[in-house]
């Protein structure tokens, strides 16, 4: 069943005396399809919350604690989005549509959060002589009259400074603000462009993302990280280290009000054990890049953003022997120099449209998502199809390969993914590294589809259009082929990089399959059954399977209508 939100805002609290207030302003700050979910965990909330069609409220009579809280508040979402908040902030008028116009931008495989402002709740004030003093510990006495009548004054003020938009955690790890970014060219070149900027870390009181991403990437890991401490980091660094992005939204802001001082703290029992628990695990974790869906070392993330606060050059010296070392050899020490990738896309523009844009429009989310540039060659313009090459020249197998190679001489990309204009490619297609620079890498998880049948179609082969590989070989090989086509008019009888030489090539397979279209313009010979193949011993592990159990069934239906 469909949600008719698209946006849960999910309130983990105990013993907070503002959740009352930090509701009302919030549903009174966004729209129809935004909802709460508020976790009572422990406690009953004193004010109590007035009801509302678009509250839903958890009380549970003993404490869980503030991740195992969220967690259960996401259990209840049926929204596309999630925001995580804390229950003593106030909202933007209409930042859920403001936020989600960014995730437009920005794409989901991302965390974003507003401008952070700080919040003036109220202030101390003295009745007898109209002395105030700004939150925190009830005073014992009027610091200008000496009087006791002193109550509380509600003022609910965003204050417009500080404004907090870039963070980071130093090698300890502590989180730590990073003003300093703020000032890079990188960083005012995002913002003018974009309104977006990157941020290394995360303030934990609010952090936005998609459902899916929330339990793909346990963002709140209670049951390593505990209760609380290092949220913040746990989230920004699951999201980097794993092929997302981490930014801040300029176009709207939210306001936290701080608790830092004595009897004004956290409503949470914080004892310094649980914090560093926390701390501990997560430099753990990341430092020694145990976690299992990472894609990048820690020491990208720091080349990314360095210089860093509460980092040295001997600090990032040692994070990057610690990835060297002999122990470490399983995790990611192939990728420590962070190669850029790229997608080369080649087309004779004569694809039944239904089919072209299904695919462009693929490609274009895989491209905004995972921040992985597109350049096209294309026999007829295509303006706004990534960084567009148009040759005009006739159909054929000339073309084709001068296609691939004007492509690959445009991108800068150091790691290249070919793609095929009648493939529907998964984004976990893009997650692969290849850990050699002289060898192409083929996936072997593919599926082909006539979409007058209800079969797929697969057997172990490698295709062009699953290859990927370092750049400057590519170049290397379709030179060469051009070569032997000016100088032979012939390219031999193999259109894959390495042939059968199995020393030249490996194989992966992706997390879901891409899916190959069959349609009348295909350059090679459909094969419907084990009699198709003239060789028998090319036909390795034949399958057959329902066009139903595709991942992109929904859009395959759609191009036979």
């Amino acid at each position: 069943m469909q949600s008719k939100y698209k946006i849960s805002v999910l309130i983990p609290s105990r013993n907070e005396e503002f959740l009352a207030l930090t509701v009302k302003n919030i549903l009174e700050n966004t729209g129809e399809t935004t909802e709460v979910i508020t976790v009572l965990d422990g406690a009953w909330t004193d004010p109590g919350i007035p009801d509302d069609k678009r509250l839903t409220i958890i009380y549970l009579p003993q404490s869980v604690g503030q991740r195992a809280a969220t967690n259960l508040a996401c259990k209840l979402s049926r929204a596309k989005y999630v925001i995580k908040t804390d229950a003593h902030v106030t909202f933007d008028k209409g930042l859920d549509e403001k936020m989600l116009e960014a995730f437009e931008k920005a794409g989901d495989n991302s965390v974003i959060v507003p401008i952070m402002r700080n919040l003036w709740m109220f202030s101390w004030k003295c009745f007898d002589c109209e002395w105030e003093k700004y939150q925190g510990p009830k005073p014992e006495k009027c610091e200008y009259c000496g009087g006791t009548n002193i109550k509380r004054k509600m003022v609910v003020i965003a204050k417009k400074s500080p404004q907090s938009v870039s963070y980071c955690f130093d090698s300890e790890p502590h989180f730590q603000y990073f003003k300093e970014y703020a000032k890079r060219p990188e960083y005012k070149k995002d913002l003018e462009e974009t309104g977006l900027t990157k941020t290394m870390s995360l303030q934990g009181s609010f952090w936005m993302l998609t459902r899916e991403k929330y339990w793909e990437l346990n963002v709140c890991d209670d049951e390593k990280f505990g209760s609380w401490g290092s949220m913040g980091l746990e989230v920004a660094a699951k999201f980097w280290l794993s092929g997302g992005q981490v930014l801040v939204n300029h176009k709207t802001w939210y306001a936290h009000m701080f608790r830092t001082q004595k009897d004004f703290s956290f409503p949470y029992p914080q004892s310094g054990r649980q914090v560093q628990r926390a701390k501990h695990y997560a430099k753990d974790l990341f430092f020694n890049n145990k976690w299992e869906k990472q894609i990048y070392p820690l020491s990208w993330l720091l080349k990314k953003f360095w210089p860093i606060n509460g980092w040295t050059e001997e600090d990032l010296k040692r994070q990057i022997e610690r990835e060297q070392s002999k122990s470490q050899e399983k995790t990611l020490v192939n990728i420590v120099d962070s190669p850029s990738k790229g997608i080369i896309f080649y087309t004779a523009n004569d694809l039944n449209l239904k089919i072209a844009h299904a695919v462009q429009n693929q490609l274009r989310r895989i491209s905004k998502e995972k921040n992985i540039p597109i350049v096209s060659c294309s026999l007829k313009p295509m303006p706004h199809f990534g960084k567009n090459i148009h040759i005009p020249l006739p159909r054929g197998k000339f073309a084709y390969f001068t296609q691939i190679l004007t492509a690959l001489e445009n991108s800068d990309a150091e790691i290249i993914f070919m793609a095929e204009h009648d493939v529907l490619y998964h984004p976990s297609h893009f997650d692969f590294v290849p850990p050699q620079k002289d060898k192409f890498y083929y996936n072997l998880n593919w599926q082909r589809v006539r979409l007058d049948d209800s079969k797929t179609r697969h057997w172990d082969a490698n295709q062009v259009s699953m290859l990927c590989a370092y750049r400057k070989l590519l170049i290397e090989h379709y030179r060469q082929k051009i070569m032997e086509i000016e100088k032979n008019d012939s390219f031999g009888r193999s259109y894959e990089p390495a042939g059968r030489n199995k020393s030249l090539y490996e194989t992966w397979q992706s997390e879901q399959p891409n899916i190959d279209i069959r349609h009348s313009g295909t350059m090679t010979k459909d094969k419907l059954s084990i009699a198709d193949f003239r060789d028998k011993s090319t036909c390795v592990n034949w399958q057959e399977g329902d066009i139903k159990d595709l991942w992109c069934y929904n859009t395959l239906k759609k191009l036979t209508s």
